[in-house]
């Protein structure tokens, strides 16, 4: 697998759209720091460790929804295996006018857009929520 967050990405969108409760991802610790950014800004209800049935480590995340529509209304990754983005602090976009967010990887943790401007860090911009 050559890009593992657009693929636990894809993995959320499709299982939002079927209405499912859970997904299944394999476990990495990239893909855990940014569903803890979508747990912390309430997208998600969150994550668990667990065994996949292959034996080896999987993330369940828990989807959430309000009204029977699911919460994330677009999920979509931006700097991919072929085509890298970096920003530094002032140039990360608001998304959707600060009412989504960017899940942004500083040399500080991967955080969302918010706290990288108060840190006063960029990084690489993995994907925007909203």
């Amino acid at each position: 697998m050559n890009d593992p967050i657009g693929d636990m990405l894809t993995r959320i969108r499709n299982a939002q759209m079927r209405g499912k409760s859970t997904v299944v991802t394999p476990a990495s610790k990239l893909r855990a720091w940014v569903l803890d950014v979508l747990a912390d800004e309430g997208y998600i209800r969150g994550y668990e460790k667990i065994t996949g049935e292959d034996g080896h480590p999987a993330l369940e995340i828990s989807l959430k929804y309000y009204d029977g529509t699911p919460v994330i209304r677009e999920i979509k990754r931006v700097s991919k295996p072929g085509r890298r983005v970096y920003m530094g602090a002032k140039e990360i976009p608001l998304v959707r006018q600060g009412l989504g967010v960017s899940i942004v990887s500083t040399p500080k943790g991967v955080m969302s857009d918010a706290a990288a401007r108060s840190a006063n860090v960029g990084g690489e911009v993995l994907c925007t929520v909203f």
